[in-house]
């Protein structure tokens, strides 16, 4: 493990949401997740991902790597020689490097995505898994990951999507939502932790219950709220009843935003997951 004093985080934060984040990995270091639902959510994200195709020792980084949980799977990858982490939240890095501390491919930055401090050009690929919908500006962070690839590398994102392909009561469920987050997320940290514990208690795992009945007798449960959580520890969904309702940041897109910001990023050959979690991306840097 090598810790780097890296630049500052720069301007294409909100510090709030950074605050919150580093508080989050903090209080959910994501040791309390077993190995088994681990490796399957890693999956989850990274079944797109073309590990076969970097070269021997390839050099990357995980923009937002936050409490570590995907990085301490990638470098696990043969392929994989060395993973920069990267995070502008000081608790959400430290968590990080106790998570990796034993691991000599690890090394750690304090930074957000304005302020990457690697090379342009430099990196065989890169990722960043739920962070850039939490930033002001999306489109500049994803771009400011591109120019750091190699020509030809591959960068993953993961960015929330905008229930294109849910129907009108599902997305009138997810407005009022939206509106006890705008609510929750500016309480002080303590009550939202409590806050969000409760309706993981109360909300997310009854409903998911049902789901996961539904889904035994035979039902499609493909619209039901909540349903990718009925395979999921009551842990997993009081970490991300937190990451929901408790960030003041967030934006949503369509296909087709993450398909024309990827390419005006720079990125070609661009391929998307078709199950859970959307919306789940990636492209090669052009060159």
């Amino acid at each position: 493990m090598t810790v780097s004093s890296s630049a500052p985080p720069g301007a294409n934060l909100d510090r709030a949401t950074v605050d919150g984040f580093g508080r989050e990995w903090d209080a959910f270091d994501q040791t309390g997740m077993d190995d088994a639902e681990h490796a399957r959510r890693f999956d989850d994200y990274f079944h797109i991902f073309p590990f076969e195709s970097l070269p021997a020792d390839a050099e990357g980084f995980d923009l937002g790597c936050g409490s570590s949980r995907w990085a301490a799977g990638v470098v696990q990858r043969p392929e994989v020689g060395t993973l920069h982490c990267i995070d502008p939240a000081p608790l959400a890095l430290d968590v990080a490097r106790r998570r990796l501390a034993s691991d000599s491919k690890a090394r750690f930055h304090l930074a957000g995505a304005s302020s990457i401090p690697l090379a342009d050009d430099s990196q065989d690929f890169g990722y960043s898994i739920g962070v850039l919908h939490h930033i002001p500006d999306t489109e500049t962070g994803l771009r400011d990951c591109v120019k750091k690839l190699k020509p030809g590398a591959p960068f993953l994102t993961y960015l929330y999507y905008d229930f294109e392909n849910k129907p009108g009561w599902f997305r009138a469920v997810w407005k009022a939502s939206d509106l006890m987050r705008r609510g929750i997320s500016r309480l002080p940290f303590g009550a939202r932790k409590a806050v969000t514990g409760l309706l993981a208690a109360t909300i997310y795992w009854p409903v998911t219950r049902i789901a996961l009945a539904a889904e035994k007798a035979g039902r499609d449960v493909h619209a039901f709220p909540l349903a990718p959580y009925r395979h999921w520890s009551f842990y997993t969904m009081r970490t991300d009843a937190l990451d929901r309702f408790g960030t003041q940041l967030e934006r949503r897109f369509s296909r087709a935003d993450v398909q024309a910001m990827m390419e005006r990023s720079g990125l070609e050959d661009i391929r998307f997951s078709t199950r859970v979690p959307f919306w789940t991306a990636y492209g090669r840097k052009r060159g």
